[in-house]
């Protein structure tokens, strides 16, 4: 048994993937195993969370503004973040609860930057704006290939599941880049297997990574060096 609510108090974890990854039901699936050990995570989605970023979901994913520029897209998004940072998830941290994501900037990184051409030093900057600095403390990636993907989706598709096979293969490589760039803040999870296969390696993970780090800090506070 993992003792949730030391691993988890005052973290902010993001759970991340291509459309079609099933990192929602994931989402889901570990909200509610948190919640039965008796820490209730604060759940935000992205783009929305609250009333302001659910009308800025609405633009964002309607098909008939197919042809909305690509920095008009980023902004939107960011928008959308930095509302929710300010109304949820930044007084959530600092009252010491867990924030649990569904997207954020990795998606935006992914998205309009990988797949869709925007320089990632352009998001990045506006991201900083956006959140006033706050990153999450890890990133769960659920990585799926685009075929498997695409077999998952529903038969009405939204604006950004509409954009096809090749967009959605560079969103993958995008996602699977920042994981290599930054590999202590991501952990990928192979979400090609059944939902139960998905759900046992999350938790696995998320407990492996975070529990190591509060036995590190520990060391660290009894005077002795931490395992690396």
């Amino acid at each position: 048994m993992h003792d949730w609510t030391s691993i988890l108090s005052g973290r902010f974890i993001v759970f991340d993937g291509p459309d079609g990854s099933g990192k929602s039901t994931q989402l889901r699936r570990f909200a509610e195993h948190c919640t039965a050990d008796g820490i209730d995570p604060e759940l935000v989605r992205e783009p929305g969370g609250t009333p302001i970023g659910e009308a800025i979901r609405g633009v964002l994913l309607d098909p008939r503004y197919a042809e909305m520029e690509l920095r008009c897209e980023m902004l939107l998004y960011m928008a959308s973040r930095s509302q929710l940072m300010t109304e949820r998830i930044r007084p959530a941290i600092d009252a010491g609860r867990f924030v649990l994501a569904d997207r954020f900037i990795s998606s935006t990184l992914a998205y309009q930057g990988t797949a869709g051409g925007l320089d990632p030093e352009e998001i990045l900057a506006v991201g900083r704006v956006a959140t006033g600095g706050c990153e999450p403390d890890l990133v769960v990636i659920f990585d799926v290939d685009e075929e498997t993907a695409a077999g998952r989706l529903p038969a009405d598709l939204d604006r950004m599941e509409l954009k096809g096979a090749e967009f959605h293969r560079r969103v993958r490589q995008g996602y699977l880049a920042q994981a290599t760039r930054d590999p202590d803040r991501h952990l990928v999870i192979d979400a090609t297997r059944s939902e139960d296969e998905v759900f046992e390696a999350l938790v696995a993970g998320v407990a492996g990574r975070l529990g190591r780090e509060i036995g590190e800090s520990r060391m660290d506070s009894g005077g002795h060096t931490a395992a690396r």
